[in-house]
């Protein structure tokens, strides 16, 4: 067994009382009470709203925050943060109706996504949305879709510009990629805004996401800075937006450590400025979703057996891959690493043993920890998965065997 596998990264958001996890201010074990029933997913509202304090404390007064919703798109969650964002980004019509039942207005909510449907299309257009173009013949395609509801797009162009996000878990641009148009393709696309009867409202240049690097974040803001300033010259009408991405991570494994994020936000006053002094009255948003909710959240199931198989200890849980990929090791992995993991009412004071944890799917895949160092868990007992207020429940595959979907709460 490998050291680094005793350890996880750090979790110091949530309190704990009488050796039992607490969130939303409720022991652990009352609130599976409460829901009823395990597997769970829970996210602490007041956690959530702390982050996004804790981004107006640091970010320019100038640059709008965006919900990229694809991180979590339960709907009370969206709900609690329309009240604190000011804008929605979506990536299908149906996080599209989602964010239009909110408070957020229709002209600060985004689409992004390759492969938009006609049928998506058409009510991103109705409902006056700013749709992010990721290709010519998306373009084409609003143009015609425009014309026959009689009504002029808000469109702005996604540029995958010709370098990337250094040190990212995903990178989404630096190549070729399904993401957006290619920078040096963006100058003669422009020329046709008018002609297409398109309203042009800006750009929109996301490079990758969950950096944990500062110096990396930096350097691309800067790139994506220039890149902006020179696209912006050959703009037909004023720039209203433009979306400078985000890519914060956060800390899951063991070795990772929190962003930076003061440093981060101060690389950012300068480039506002730039902004302002070439394209004044342009609207800057950063777009985040795994920063705001990712550390918010908790993934409950319970132990149904304890089992001794040669010389490991398996814990078998009602929860597993089918309910949280991310956590199995599935979900763009390359070398499988654990999640933070707890018995959530035995946080101190007990016993500890190494145990590998599994769920009850017929696959040797369904992994939630492995060899991890616990408190001795008995039948019963509440897992806790840190970290999984992101790319959680939605993220899954949820059907697979066809064992009952877990529920998400807000607390």
């Amino acid at each position: 067994m490998k050291k680094n596998q005793l350890k996880h990264a750090p979790i110091t958001q949530f309190l704990q009382n009488k050796g039992c996890l607490q969130i939303g201010g409720m022991p652990l074990p009352r609130l599976a009470q409460r829901v009823g029933t395990t597997p769970f997913y829970a996210y602490d509202r007041q956690l959530i709203t702390e982050r996004i304090t804790l981004l107006r404390k640091y970010l320019p007064t100038d640059i709008q925050i965006y919900y990229a919703m694809k991180a979590n798109p339960m709907p009370a969650v969206v709900q609690h943060l329309a009240t604190l964002v000011d804008g929605i980004d979506v990536a299908s019509a149906g996080e599209l109706r989602i964010a239009l039942d909110t408070t957020i207005p229709p002209n600060q909510i985004s689409f992004a996504g390759p492969g938009k449907r006609d049928n998506e299309l058409s009510c991103a257009i109705a409902s006056g949305i700013i749709i992010n173009m990721e290709s010519e013949q998306e373009m084409k395609r609003i143009s015609i879709l425009g014309k026959r509801l009689g009504i002029r797009p808000k469109v702005a162009i996604r540029v995958n510009p010709d370098f990337e996000l250094r040190s990212s878990g995903m990178k989404m641009s630096g190549e070729g990629k399904q993401f957006g148009i290619d920078a040096e393709r963006v100058p003669p696309i422009l020329a046709q805004m008018n002609t297409l009867e398109l309203d042009f409202k800006g750009f929109h240049i996301f490079c990758g996401s969950q950096n944990l690097s500062a110096k990396a974040i930096q350097e691309t803001q800067e790139q994506v800075l220039e890149l902006f300033l020179h696209l912006a010259k050959k703009a037909p009408d004023p720039i209203c937006l433009f979306n400078i991405g985000g890519g914060f991570g956060v800390p899951y494994f063991p070795g990772e450590n929190s962003l930076d994020i003061k440093l981060v936000c101060e690389n950012l006053y300068s480039l506002v400025e730039k902004i302002k002094k070439h394209t004044p009255g342009t609207k800057i948003a950063i777009e985040l979703g795994r920063y705001i909710v990712a550390e918010s959240g908790i993934y409950v199931c319970r132990v149904i057996e304890r089992k001794i198989s040669g010389k490991r200890i398996f814990l078998i849980t009602d929860g597993g891959l089918h309910h949280h990929l991310a956590a199995s090791g599935n979900f763009g992995q390359i070398i499988r690493k654990n999640y933070p993991v707890i018995v959530g009412n035995k946080i101190t004071g007990q016993k500890k043993e190494i145990v590998t944890i599994v769920g009850p799917l017929c696959t040797p895949l369904d992994l939630l920890a492995e060899e991890i160092e616990i408190a001795k868990a008995d039948t019963g007992d509440l897992i806790v998965i840190f970290q999984s207020g992101a790319y959680g429940l939605t993220a899954s595959p949820t059907a697979f065997l066809n064992h009952p979907a877990p529920i998400e709460v807000l607390v």
